[in-house]
């Protein structure tokens, strides 16, 4: 299994970010995935996840209205947009094969940090 995640970045509040997420070494297309972070000095905070079909999504409160989880099975790539980031927002993102609740691989991350 290989994950690669994108996009991370310096952003003002309020702006927006897409992150990505290709994977391979097992039948994406077939599997829940899932983003997740990591503030500074803190733990893992699971924050969306979608099915195999993408049909409907799930998200953290936190999150709930601002991100957009989404993917393409052709590409085996799932997306993130991040909408109206705020500071707290800062973290390391990581995409992880499997729905919620869920263990499994991830990738590197990518870093996300939100500053004036």
């Amino acid at each position: 299994v290989h994950i690669v995640e994108s996009g991370g970045g310096l952003v003002q509040p309020g702006g927006s970010l897409r992150l990505s997420c290709t994977a391979s070494g097992f039948p994406f297309s077939l599997y829940d995935m899932t983003w997740i972070r990591q503030a500074p000095g803190k733990g893992l905070e699971w924050v969306s996840s979608i099915p195999s079909a993408g049909s409907y999504t799930f998200y953290a409160d936190s999150v709930k209205g601002r991100f957009t989880i989404s993917r393409d099975n052709s590409k085996n790539t799932v997306y993130l947009q991040l909408n109206n980031l705020k500071p707290d927002d800062t973290a390391v993102y990581y995409c992880r094969k499997g729905g919620r609740g869920q263990s499994g691989p991830r990738g590197q991350g990518t870093q996300v940090t939100v500053s004036s």
